[in-house]
């Protein structure tokens, strides 16, 4: 029997990027590996198709990027592609829901994005998890010839063709960018209505109105994100005010850096609760594991369990028989 879908969720980021050639990818794979068994709810990688040479960019929030903040590598550095990282962490794995946080989706053309999110979501038997936004880099959306000016409306575009083609038996689809009639593409998602989109962003209004429209989930960015308090109301609030109910929408919270020593455990546990009342369901949780197999899955079952007693979840840990 399958147990019930819990109200919340504990998730962490697989690094799939290197400053520097690292020699292969064992180490991510085994860390999926830990992680599923140990009952990590969702794993989630990050995107980046190609890179320019102005990566103080990413500092500027008014195109998309995070005030003071710094590209974790220089224009060289190796990042996985994450749809393709995906579907080989749905081989290994059998439980963890796995995700983007994000996808810069209208990088993909929309009919072949929708194919290989719905593959992927067959394949994982309904584990699939698409987190979407904009990104902030001119030079991405250059290297696939798109304006990064009309990035938005991209977006949008993107989204609604995905979800035409997983919806429709027979799909019918127009738009200044397409138009198509009588097509179809199977398989269906596994997931009814197809698979989840999780938007990213901060609350303004084209954010609101992708939230209300597409979105399953939220992914606060920028001051939305560096305080949730105010964050979540301000986003529930305009979204009620655009006539769409924000009570089912599952929200992404991040709990402070988890280290490998006990005594932080418990301080980093405290704000659950607090987050949860707030409407944060899927937190995020940043974990170093010991180099041992062995130690990396113990400290992820403590970590597990720590989260499940600290959210009011009665569900057992995975068997790791």
């Amino acid at each position: 029997m399958t147990p019930p879908d819990p109200a919340v969720r504990l998730s962490t980021s697989l690094r799939t990027f290197a400053e520097d050639d690292p020699g292969g990818w064992d180490r991510l794979l085994e860390h999926a590996r830990v992680l599923d068994v140990g009952g990590i709810d969702r794993l989630v990688v990050s995107d980046h198709v190609v890179f320019g040479e102005h990566l103080d960019e990413y500092g500027r929030p008014e195109i998309g990027g995070l005030a003071g903040a710094r590209q974790p590598t220089g224009p060289d550095g190796h990042w996985l592609e994450p749809m393709t990282t995906l579907a080989v962490l749905a081989g290994i794995t059998s439980r963890v829901r796995l995700g983007t946080n994000i996808l810069i989706a209208a990088l993909r053309r929309p009919a072949v994005l929708a194919k290989t999110a719905a593959t992927l979501d067959v394949l994982s038997h309904g584990r699939l998890d698409l987190g979407v936004g904009v990104g902030w880099q001119r030079e991405e959306y250059e290297a696939a010839g798109l304006d990064f000016g009309d990035r938005g409306r991209l977006l949008d575009h993107t989204l609604e063709v995905c979800q035409t083609l997983w919806r429709e038996p027979r799909a019918r689809y127009e738009s200044p960018e397409l138009r198509f009639d009588a097509i179809h593409m199977m398989p269906k998602p596994a997931q009814p209505d197809g698979v989840p989109l999780w938007i990213g962003g901060t609350v303004n209004a084209r954010v609101v109105a992708r939230v209300a429209r597409f979105g399953s989930g939220w992914i606060p960015w920028g001051p939305a994100a560096a305080d949730l308090t105010s964050g979540i109301p301000a986003m529930k609030d305009a979204l009620a005010n655009a006539g769409h109910d924000p009570s089912d929408l599952e929200i992404v919270g991040h709990l402070p850096a988890l280290l490998t020593e006990d005594d932080s455990l418990d301080r980093t546990m405290d704000a659950v609760p607090r987050l949860a009342a707030i409407g944060v369901t899927d937190f995020r949780v940043r974990l170093r594991l010991p180099e041992d197999p062995s130690a990396a899955l113990e400290h992820v079952r403590i970590v597990v369990h720590a989260f499940r007693s600290a959210a009011g979840r009665a569900d057992p840990l995975p068997d790791v028989r």
